[in-house]
Formats: C-alpha cells, sequence, structure tokens
C-alpha cells in the first residue's frame, strides 16, 4: 500500500511528491493530464520572495493580508512568506532557470499590489520553466506516475480516507487505489466560466467536488479572481508582468482608466466597465521597445500575433478580464489536512486562507511550493502513525455502476455541451465581476434545474477508448456541483469584499469579515459563516 497517494501532476503535486520521497515515502501521483498541460505552466508573472535588503519579510505579509480584505490567516500568511526565500533556494539547486539581474542575482520585478519588486521570474514563462524543473525531477527520482487517469471518488471508512476511485481514460474502466493517506493537487474551478477564463480545460474542480462527496469542507468557493488582461478574443492570459514592466490600460477611446498596478479585482472591474463604456480596452507596451519586450516578454509578444493578428511592439493588444484564479477550496488545518482524516490537499484546490478574497499576484507558485513540501511532512507523519479502519469496496461498486450507466442508462435526450456553454456565459455576465441578488438567483436556479435534467443527460460516443465524451460529461457534473456552492455563498454574503463584488452591497460589512463554510449531509448542502 502507498503511503501516500497525490492526485494531480501541477507545481503543488510534483513538490509534494519530491518531498515525500526524498522523507523516504512510498508516493505515486496520479493525474488525468500531463504536467505540462497543468494550470501551474500557464503562470508567467513570476514568484514572490523577499531576497534583496530593500524589502522585508514584514511588507510581503502585509501587501497579502491587504490583499486577501481580512479573509486570511496571519499564521499561514507568515508561513508563507518567511518560508518563500528557501523556497527559491531550493527551486535554485534543482535547476530552476530563472532571469539574472546585473549582479547574477535572482531578477524580481513588481506585481500589481505588490509595495516592492518581489517577484522572481524566468522572463514570462516562469510556470513553464517550474514545471519542467520539477518533472524532469520527479523523473529522475523514478516516482511511479499513473497519467489519464480521472478522479471520480474518495474512499472513507468512519471519517478516515483510504484511497480513491479513478476513471482510466484510455479504457474507462474503474480502479480503486489504496493510500495510507491522499493529497489532492487537483486545481480550481474556473472552467465554470468556460471561454470566459484563462484556464486550461481541466479547471474543472474535480478534486473539490469529490472532497466535497467525501464529507470534507470547503470554503469561499464564491471568490473567484478575474485577470484583467486576457486577449479579448480567445481569454489567453497577457501576464501581468506587461503592467509590471510600465504596461498602459486604454479604453476604446484612447484614453488611460486606472492605475494599471492596483489590486487585480479593482483593476479587472474597471476594464470591465471601460469595454461596458467605450466598447474596447487595450494594453499598451508600445512604448517599452522591441528589445525589452524580446528579452523581458517574448511570450506576450508571441501570443498577441498568433491569436489577436496584432504585434505589439507596434500596435496596441485587446484585452478582456477573464476568470484567472479561484480562492476558495477544500478547507486544510495548519498541517494541510481536511475535516476526512488523512485526507490532505494543497495548491489552487486548498484553502489555507492566504489568498483571501483576492490572491495577491506571485503568490500562487509560492503556495505550491512551500505549502507543498510542509503538506508532504503532515501526510508522511499521518500515513506512519495512523491506523485505518477495514476498506470495503462499496465506493468502487457504486463507481463502476455509474460509468456503466453514463454509457447505457442515461438517454442523451439534453446535450450537456450545449447546458455547459449557456451556463458559462450567464455566469460570467451575472455571476463574475458584478454580482446582485436577482442575477445570482437567475443562474442559481438554472443550475439547480441542470441538476435535474443530468439523468437525461450522458455520453454519445460509446466507444471505450479514450472517450473524451465521457471524460467531459464528468468534468461537467463537477463544475454543476461547484457551482451551486458558489452562487450559494455569493448570494448568502450581502456585502462587497475583495473579488466578490456585490452591486446592490457595495461596501465591506465586518459581520462577512469570516469565511463561507459549505458541506453537504446526507446529500444536501449546507452553508454558513465560520
Amino acid at each position: 500500500m502507498l503511503d501516500i497517494l497525490i492526485v494531480g501532476a501541477g507545481g503543488a503535486g510534483l513538490t509534494a511528491a519530491l518531498e515525500a520521497h526524498r522523507a523516504g515515502a512510498k508516493v505515486a501521483i496520479l493525474s488525468k493530464s500531463y504536467p505540462t498541460r497543468s494550470q501551474t505552466a500557464m503562470a508567467q508573472g513570476g514568484i514572490n520572495a523577499v531576497l534583496t535588503p530593500s524589502d522585508s519579510i514584514e511588507h510581503h505579509i502585509a501587501d497579502t493580508l491587504q490583499s486577501a480584505h481580512d479573509l486570511a490567516s496571519i499564521e499561514a500568511i507568515t508561513q508563507l512568506c518567511q518560508g518563500a526565500p528557501k523556497a527559491i533556494n531550493w527551486l535554485g539547486s534543482l535547476g530552476m532557470p530563472f532571469s539574472r539581474d546585473t549582479q547574477e542575482g535572482v531578477a524580481q520585478r513588481r506585481l500589481g499590489g505588490a509595495s516592492a519588486p518581489r517577484a522572481c521570474y524566468a522572463q514570462d514563462y516562469t510556470g513553464l520553466k517550474l514545471i519542467h524543473t520539477l518533472y524532469d525531477q520527479v523523473i529522475e527520482a523514478g516516482i511511479p506516475l499513473y497519467h489519464e487517469h480521472f478522479l471520480l471518488n474518495c474512499i472513507v471508512e468512519e471519517n478516515h480516507i483510504l484511497g480513491i476511485t479513478a476513471l482510466d481514460i484510455r479504457t474507462s474502466t474503474v480502479k480503486a487505489i489504496a493510500a495510507k493517506s491522499v493529497i489532492l493537487a487537483t486545481g480550481g474551478y474556473s472552467k465554470l466560466y468556460g471561454d470566459f477564463s484563462t484556464n486550461a480545460q481541466g479547471a474543472t474542480g474535480d478534486g473539490i467536488a469529490a472532497a466535497l462527496r467525501a464529507g470534507a469542507r470547503i470554503s469561499d468557493i464564491e471568490f473567484v479572481q478575474f485577470h484583467p488582461t486576457a486577449l479579448a478574443s480567445s481569454s489567453i492570459l497577457i501576464s501581468e508582468s506587461a503592467r509590471g514592466a510600465g504596461g498602459l490600460l486604454i479604453d476604446g477611446e484612447g484614453k488611460r482608466f486606472v492605475d494599471e498596478l492596483a489590486p487585480r479585482d479593482v483593476v479587472a472591474r474597471a476594464i470591465y466597465e471601460a469595454i461596458e463604456r467605450t466598447g474596447r480596452a487595450y494594453l499598451d507596451i508600445r512604448h517599452l521597445g522591441e528589445a525589452y519586450i524580446e528579452e523581458h516578454l517574448p511570450q506576450e509578444r508571441k501570443l498577441a500575433q498568433l491569436y489577436e493578428g496584432v504585434d505589439c511592439v507596434h500596435a496596441l493588444i485587446p484585452i478582456k478580464p477573464a476568470a484567472h484564479y479561484t480562492m476558495g477550496g477544500i478547507e486544510v488545518d495548519a498541517q494541510g489536512m481536511s475535516a476526512v482524516r488523512g485526507l490532505f490537499a494543497v495548491g489552487e484546490c486548498a484553502n489555507a486562507h492566504i489568498h483571501g478574497a483576492n490572491r495577491l499576484g506571485g503568490n500562487s507558485l509560492l503556495e505550491l511550493v512551500v505549502f507543498g513540501r510542509d503538506t508532504a511532512r503532515h501526510a508522511l507523519t499521518f500515513a506512519q502513525k495512523s491506523t485505518p479502519p477495514n476498506a470495503n469496496d462499496t465506493q468502487f461498486q457504486k463507481d463502476s455502476a455509474f460509468i456503466h450507466a453514463c454509457f447505457h442508462r442515461f438517454t442523451n435526450q439534453i446535450d450537456f455541451y450545449e447546458k455547459q456553454t449557456f451556463l458559462s456565459k450567464i455566469a460570467y455576465r451575472n455571476a463574475g465581476l458584478f454580482r446582485n441578488e436577482m442575477h445570482l438567483k437567475g443562474v442559481l436556479g438554472v443550475v439547480r434545474q441542470i441538476q435535474k435534467e443530468l439523468p437525461f443527460m450522458g455520453v454519445k460516443d460509446k466507444l471505450s477508448t479514450y472517450n473524451t465524451n465521457l471524460v467531459e460529461f464528468l468534468e461537467f457534473g463537477n463544475i454543476i456541483e461547484l457551482a451551486e456552492v458558489l452562487l450559494v455563498g455569493a448570494i448568502n454574503r450581502i456585502e462587497s469584499r475583495g473579488a466578490h463584488y456585490r452591486s446592490d452591497y457595495p461596501q465591506s460589512h465586518p459581520h462577512f469579515a469570516h469565511p463561507t463554510i459549505s458541506w453537504k449531509e446526507q446529500g444536501v448542502l449546507c452553508n454558513a459563516f465560520e
């Protein structure tokens, strides 16, 4: 039996695997895709750390707290910021190719909401180079990787994790994998917003939904960060580093309209309003010059050329805000463990109360490393000391029956792809950057109707080999489950705070300066402020 099964092969999962392996754990990684397709690979701007005397850890803590709008844990943030310099040194020891300054130290730049330039970067490919560095080390260490396996459910007895069930995507068969502890590192749920998201197709909250069904608590799901600068046609991310370097935001009338380095929620809403008011919004980096752009922002130039048909050396880049990062997730304690014993979570799928109502740019990659390593150590300690109850195959049988029903019992009278597209559009418009009670309840009504209609959906492709239709149906089910949680939380939070902006309640209120906790009792969603 495995000591630790890690579900997810992005930055958090690979970091945790390396740390667990080096501590002597019997560990394996399971993921529905490959590391280079993870959301980590798309992170561009940098990873925060205080490395110079001109900055301080106290300032890093203060910036993070301010961005979180009173919804974060000072203890967790302190742990994150104090661990940042060690995280950079650890990555450097693995061969992470950071860009260098003139003194051959790690180069740093300022991102929005930061009081100093503390984001360490590798051109504008920081996340991609991070994931390659970690992946190389995992392969060299010989850690088993089970790609193309979709997490179905957690196997739980007496509130104790015993492993997971997974769909082998290659054959459409269900497997049960036993482990003394499980670390979920499955990412966020921004694809609720479909094409209005910078995220990859797989960001459907699978781990969070599975944890909710298993008895874990999830928190702050209503807080979704919209990145200010996604390409207008494709929602592909244009890094905040472009604004950190001096990029300007211009509306359709050619006017600047906001401080480009204000917190992301402020800038994103300003861009949305500029588009509503003038028809377009643009990012202008022409004044930086071709030499600077080619050295520091080469990916942004290529993306603008490929997806918008413009060369940012000479032309404005058309932009819009798009769902980018989800602050909510599986509620975890200081060891990274959920309410289910032995079930841990790290990265975007977890809520360690670092980001609160609005994540500070540059802190997500940092969280992957600092908390990925810490959580692995805690999971191993748990595995070594715990005495799990006896397992049975009830969950395996249920999930096998469900997959059989997807092929043979569900009627396919309703096309779930059409429902998915419709939901993403109304969610972006009515449960995105601007919200109010009437619009939120309207979207919730749609979600609950879709839940009733799920048995009339299913898969039209009946082949068992690499059935993406089946995988996408399972992802859709998870998105629908989490959409209900998000909307109920957003309706109950009758205030504005960070990324959650209610036009009918535009001010923050001390009564709501607490996490929104959601859980299920006998399949019924419960919601309260802690």
